[in-house]
């Protein structure tokens, strides 16, 4: 909670910096930064699952589509942002924390409830698959900083590149 998180954001703002550095705006554009707010989604739906709700086999199997599908769109980002610029060996690094920091957050959250992972796997009758608020919720103001660092500085910048790359694009285009 007080580690993994705010590094994962860290690593996100790390990355909006690198993106401005290369002057994404006049290569990889705006096509690019939409991808960016697609694997904000991904990441982001099992994230807000995690902290608002009770983790059973249904917040897990949520959690791992998200994974899944936030990896699969990082390597289509890569590859198309590989044949429009450079990928600076910094950003790259930058790059394996935002992807390992989900995976090491997913694992945690499974061995903390090996009991419906495990049901899941096995597709047994003691996974539940209900959504349900936690019982016991984590601290307002701790759910309070997270989400307002996260709007702060992963949200709203990403949202920024998207708007700076989409009007070079409208201008290229007029």
């Amino acid at each position: 909670m007080y580690c993994l998180i705010p590094l994962w954001i860290v690593a996100g703002f790390a990355d909006w910096l690198c993106h401005r550095a290369s002057n994404i705006s006049e290569n990889a554009g705006a096509k690019k930064s939409a991808i960016h707010l697609l694997m904000l989604v991904e990441v982001g739906i099992p994230l807000l699952a995690g902290l608002f709700l009770e983790i059973n086999a249904l917040v897990l199997l949520i959690m791992g589509l998200g994974l899944a599908a936030h990896e699969a769109t990082a390597l289509w980002g890569l590859h198309y942002a590989h044949a429009k610029r450079d990928i600076s060996p910094i950003e790259q690094h930058v790059h394996s924390f935002q992807e390992m920091i989900p995976m090491m957050l997913f694992a945690l959250v499974c061995l903390l409830n090996w009991t419906q992972f495990s049901a899941l796997l096995t597709w047994s009758d003691q996974a539940r698959f209900l959504l349900e608020w936690k019982r016991d919720p984590l601290p307002v103001a701790y759910l309070a900083g997270i989400l307002s660092l996260t709007t702060l500085f992963v949200g709203a910048p990403f949202v920024e590149e998207f708007l700076r790359t989409s009007r070079k694009r409208m201008r290229a285009d007029s």
